[in-house]
C-alpha cells in the first residue's frame, strides 16, 4: 500500500471498515457466485455443442445409409433391366426360332402336298385310287382321313376334285 491509502485507511473509523469488509465480502461472494455461473455456462455450452457433434454425425451416417441404400437401388434396378433385355432377346431368338421351323413345316407341307395331290378322274373310288398310289386298296381310309376338309361321304368323290395322298 501506498502512503496515501495508508493515511486513508487510518482516517476511517470502524463503520467504514464494516462496510468495506462487507463489500470485500459481497464482492467475495459475488465472484464466486460468477464463476459458478460461468462454469455452468461453459457446461452447458459443452453439452450444446457435444449434441450439435452428436445431431451432425447422426445426419452423416443417415444420409451414408441413404445413398447406399439409393445405390443398391439402382444397382438392382440395373440388374432387373438387364435381366429383362436379356429375357427379351432370348424371347425373341426363340420366336425366330419358332417362325423359322414353322415356315419349314409348312414349306414341307406344300411341297409334300404339291407333290402327292390326285385330280379325280371319271370312275375313280378311294379304294382304287389307294391301289394305284399307295398299294393298298385298304388303305382308302387315309386318303379319306387326309381330305376330310372337302369330303363328307368317301363314298361320294367327283371328277375333277384334287386329293391329298398321304405318304406311302
Amino acid at each position: 500500500m501506498t502512503k496515501k491509502e495508508e493515511k486513508k485507511e487510518e482516517k476511517k473509523g470502524l463503520l467504514d471498515r464494516a462496510i468495506d469488509a462487507v463489500s470485500s465480502r459481497d464482492e467475495k461472494e459475488a465472484a464466486e457466485a460468477a464463476r459458478v455461473e460461468a462454469a455452468k455456462a461453459a457446461a452447458e455450452a459443452a453439452r450444446v455443442a457435444a449434441e450439435k457433434q452428436a445431431a451432425e454425425a447422426k445426419a452423416r451416417a443417415a444420409e451414408a445409409r441413404a445413398a447406399a441404400e439409393k445405390e443398391a437401388a439402382e444397382a438392382k434396378a440395373r440388374m432387373a433391366q438387364m435381366q429383362r433385355e436379356e429375357a427379351m432377346q432370348r424371347a425373341a431368338e426363340m420366336r425366330e426360332k419358332m417362325m423359322m421351323a414353322a415356315k419349314e413345316r409348312a414349306e414341307a407341307q406344300a411341297q409334300a402336298q404339291q407333290q402327292r395331290t390326285y385330280v379325280v378322274q371319271s370312275g375313280d373310288s378311294l379304294s382304287k385310287i389307294a391301289k394305284e398310289l399307295l398299294g393298298d386298296a385298304n388303305r382308302w381310309p387315309e386318303i379319306f382321313e387326309a381330305n376330310k376338309d372337302q369330303i363328307s361321304n368317301p363314298n361320294l368323290i367327283y371328277p375333277g376334285q384334287k386329293l391329298r395322298i398321304p405318304q406311302k
